[in-house]
């Protein structure tokens, strides 16, 4: 059962906290999605991944807010790779779990959610992580 984000961080120090998508609403969504077992990846840009202070690597343990701030999962990160957006596959897409799991939706959402950010191309880099829901 998931804890305060306290008691979390204590039993997974160095854990990475974070919400899904870039509104409240999108990371109610699609943490629901993880805790159904719809969702088992997700994607951002290199650029932003460059950015952090404390790079994502494999094996490493996510703390997953909701919309409210409140932890809902924690996630370990099983696989990562860098990937342009036109070489996004239909599995991968589907590993996602968003919509209706194709890869015209994928792309589609995924191109509004990157222009929003005024970071798209179809050349866009992304770091593609794929993951395993640990607790919820």
């Amino acid at each position: 059962m998931i804890k305060n984000l306290d008691e979390l961080k204590s039993l997974y120090p160095g854990a990475h906290v974070w919400a899904f998508g870039d509104s409240a609403q999108m990371a109610n969504a699609l943490s629901t999605l993880v805790i159904e077992g719809h969702k088992t990846a997700s994607c951002s840009t290199l650029a932003s991944h460059c950015e952090l202070e404390n790079k994502l690597t494999v094996g490493d343990y996510n703390i997953v807010l909701d919309g409210n701030d409140l932890p809902v999962c924690i996630l370990r990160t099983t696989a990562l790779k860098i990937i342009r957006f036109n070489d996004v596959s239909e599995k991968e897409a589907a590993l996602e779990g968003e919509g209706d799991k194709s890869l015209a939706y994928w792309r589609r959402e995924h191109q509004a959610f990157f222009e929003r950010s005024g970071h798209f191309s179809e050349s866009l880099e992304l770091v593609f992580e794929e993951f395993e829901l640990i607790d919820s």
